[in-house]
């Protein structure tokens, strides 16, 4: 095993980049969108079930639309200022 923690092969990379992304952008927002729960004593609760609730939806989204979304950016963008 060449250092890494799985032995998930290369060719599964865009799955592994679009559950890892996934995982923490939806961390991030049902964080945001719980704080009002702070107060009530249930931010920790509302936090896990609107993560995995997102997560869940947001998965399929990420891995279906990453190459798109790849695609685009390049097609934005060069590798070289023009002179």
């Amino acid at each position: 095993m060449e250092g890494s923690m799985f032995a998930i092969p290369r060719r599964y990379s865009h799955f592994v980049f679009g559950v890892i992304q996934s995982g923490l952008t939806s961390l991030v927002a049902a964080g945001i969108a719980s704080f009002p729960f702070l107060a009530t004593g249930h931010f920790l609760w509302n936090w896990l079930a609107s993560w995995l609730i997102s997560w869940a939806a947001m998965l399929p989204v990420v891995v279906l639309a990453a190459p798109a979304i790849r695609s685009l950016a390049l097609a934005l963008t060069r590798d070289k200022p023009r002179h």
